[in-house]
């Protein structure tokens, strides 16, 4: 999964910023992640826009994701632990784009 995340300014519960309630459901679900047999492979700012949009395609923050199977994310995301989380996802972005993905064999 690709992440493209657009944090808010404030949170939606007026007591961090946007980046600092991703923040905590990021800490929550890692453990939820790794127990599906997922990982966080990669997480990082974003500098720049090179190719596209600067306004529209302008992102805060990136991540890329790994399950061993879409089962394996729609159990997770269906949880009740994940549901709890999921508050502080909604309240820190103001937009977001999650992009399924499958691996490609680059050998061919």
């Amino acid at each position: 999964m690709i992440n493209l995340l657009k944090f808010k300014e404030q949170a939606a519960d007026g007591s961090s910023t946007g980046a600092q309630s991703y923040g905590r459901y990021t800490d929550a679900v890692v453990s939820m992640v790794e127990a599906q047999g997922g990982r966080l492979v990669w997480i990082g700012k974003v500098d720049q826009v090179l190719i596209g949009d600067t306004d529209g395609d302008a992102w805060d923050s990136a991540a890329l994701v790994e399950y061993p199977s879409r089962k394996a994310f729609i159990d997770m995301v269906t949880s009740k632990d994940y549901n709890a989380a999921h508050e502080h996802r909604e309240g820190g972005l103001e937009r977001t784009v999650l992009l399924a993905c499958t691996a490609r064999d680059l050998t061919r």
